[in-house]
């Protein structure tokens, strides 16, 4: 299956037609990625994206195969070459034997449906440790183990459950748990800290809605009333079960950070094109 999902992708600041994509320039050799959401053709939080990728690079020991205007300039090429305006798109830097190459396209877009928001989703607790977590790189066997999971179980999100039995993060996204109108989330220090996360905690701090740093450990999911996750994708999306545990999809407080972080994303965008 080819993962470009549009007519065209770039290649190295070049247009090129889908039916050229070689996902071995994706999944062979070591690759670091973003994946950037795109609303009326404007990308959400470019620049968060933007500073993340050179951060992941930068701890890989990497060399940073292209800038910030280069990546400005293929996103702006790639979206005026297709129809759709509303997608992810994927950014990723390929090392592979001294081949190093970096590429923007169009991915298959998943997003949760209204009834999924209104309702809640279903996840999974998924024994398992993300290495380097902290950076953007590209696990394709983890991936895969955890895709199957999720068809088993007709499931939407897998929580990651470390050697201590502490969730760290979703395979997707960030998670925060809420206890009244506590959340809860995961140390930077051990997560991918997602750009969505990012917002949501400043929206937090801005709001003065309280927020502890830790992990929840796996034994004491059924204390908290709420569990949602973060993401480029899902935004903010509330799980109704995790396992057979059932939660709240009702608090007011996940709605209300949902629009505040939806504004934040409409600013982005203004940023984008007037920048």
């Amino acid at each position: 299956m080819n993962e470009c999902y549009g007519k065209n992708f770039i290649l190295n600041g070049n247009l090129q037609p889908a039916d050229s994509f070689d996902n071995s320039m994706v999944y062979e050799g070591d690759s670091i990625y973003e994946v950037i959401r795109l609303v009326r053709g404007n990308p959400v939080f470019f620049n968060d994206h933007m500073e993340r990728l050179a951060a992941s690079v930068r701890l890989q020991g990497k060399e940073l195969l292209a800038g910030v205007p280069e990546l400005r300039k293929a996103i702006i090429a790639l979206t005026r070459s297709e129809k759709s305006k509303e997608k992810n798109l994927k950014i990723v830097f390929n090392y592979n034997n001294g081949s190093d190459n970096y590429l923007v396209y169009s991915v298959e877009p998943v997003y949760p449906s209204a009834d999924q928001y209104r309702k809640g989703v279903k996840g999974v607790l998924y024994f398992a440790v993300r290495k380097d977590p902290v950076s953007k790189v590209i696990n394709h066997k983890l991936r895969s183990a955890i895709f199957h999971k999720l068809i088993q179980e007709s499931a939407y999100e897998a929580l990651l459950v470390n050697e201590n039995k502490l969730i760290t993060e979703g395979s997707r996204s960030n998670i925060f748990f809420l206890k009244g109108e506590t959340l809860v989330t995961a140390p930077d220090n051990i997560i991918l800290n997602g750009i969505t996360r990012k917002h949501i905690l400043e929206i937090c701090r801005e709001n003065n809605f309280e927020v502890k740093l830790k992990c929840v450990s796996a034994d004491d999911i059924s204390d908290y009333d709420a569990v949602f996750m973060t993401g480029t994708s899902p935004m903010v999306l509330p799980f109704f079960i995790i396992d057979d545990k059932p939660f709240n999809v009702r608090l007011p407080i996940m709605e209300k950070l949902r629009k505040l972080y939806m504004k934040r994303a409409e600013e982005s965008m203004t940023l984008f094109r007037t920048e």
